[in-house]
């Protein structure tokens, strides 16, 4: 049994997923289906929700998973939370293949807080770009500002009344960013600490504009063994998990 589970939808869980597909490993690409038009990836894929810690075990007892590797977006903690306890309760090996946080630099004015309710308490001027996806906007409902979003697809609703929003996908160049923050007239910036290159060019956008960015710490998630790149996820999985069998589901 060497069937690795590769909980995904981060530029670094592609890049991971391209290298078990090179090297002939049995592995399937899990999607949490938050995107509507998801990339495709060289690996067997399955889209959803698992129902929960249990719902994790049972499909991993079910499909003979021998490893899991948690690659989700590291604001994602409920499914790294259940990945945490179906691998202790199936006794797997689980590893999170996690970018690092980004640090403040020179000329960087961040605001620091610990969830998106502190976040909206903090807000800086009358137009603020909330680059946070659209996951988590009730706490910014009901607010004098003039909001900006950024989303991955387009709404078929408004997902927050009387916000303003522009559809685009990244890895986002700081070029671009700098003319949305001056065409927008944004005064503040609120950003999940994502860490990072894809994402980052909001946070430089904003310090060469010396504006202030309203920076959500990351969410508290077990202790796990955790890798930063692609080839040190490899790497564990060289001396975790045999290649003894085909790859697919």
């Amino acid at each position: 049994m060497s069937r690795i589970l590769l909980l995904g939808g981060t530029t670094e869980a592609a890049a991971l997923a391209l290298a078990l597909a090179d090297a002939g490993r049995d592995a399937v690409y899990s999607y949490a289906g938050a995107v509507a038009s998801p990339r495709a990836q060289p690996l067997p894929v399955r889209t959803g929700g698992f129902g929960g810690a249990g719902g994790m075990v049972r499909w991993c007892r079910d499909h003979r998973v021998a490893a899991i590797i948690d690659a989700t977006h590291p604001f994602a903690a409920q499914i790294s939370r259940n990945a945490c306890q179906a691998a202790q309760v199936l006794g797997l090996p689980l590893l999170a293949l996690e970018r690092a946080a980004w640090q403040p630099q020179p000329g960087d004015h961040w605001i620091r807080v610990a969830d998106m309710a502190a976040a909206a308490r903090a807000l800086i001027g009358d137009r603020v770009f909330l680059a946070i996806g659209r996951g988590e906007l009730a706490a910014f409902q009901g607010l004098s500002q003039h909001l900006l979003l950024r989303l991955v697809d387009p709404p078929e609703t408004p997902p927050l009344p009387g916000a303003e929003w522009v559809v685009a996908r990244g890895p986002f160049r700081m070029q671009d960013d700098l003319a949305l923050l001056r065409d927008h007239r944004i005064t503040c910036v609120v950003s999940k600490n994502s860490g990072g290159s894809g994402a980052y060019a909001k946070i430089a956008a904003a310090r060469a504009l010396r504006l202030p960015v309203v920076m959500v710490d990351r969410p508290a998630i077990p202790r796990r063994e955790v890798a930063e790149t692609p080839e040190q996820a490899m790497g564990w999985i060289a001396r975790h998990v045999p290649s003894d069998a085909k790859r697919g589901v």
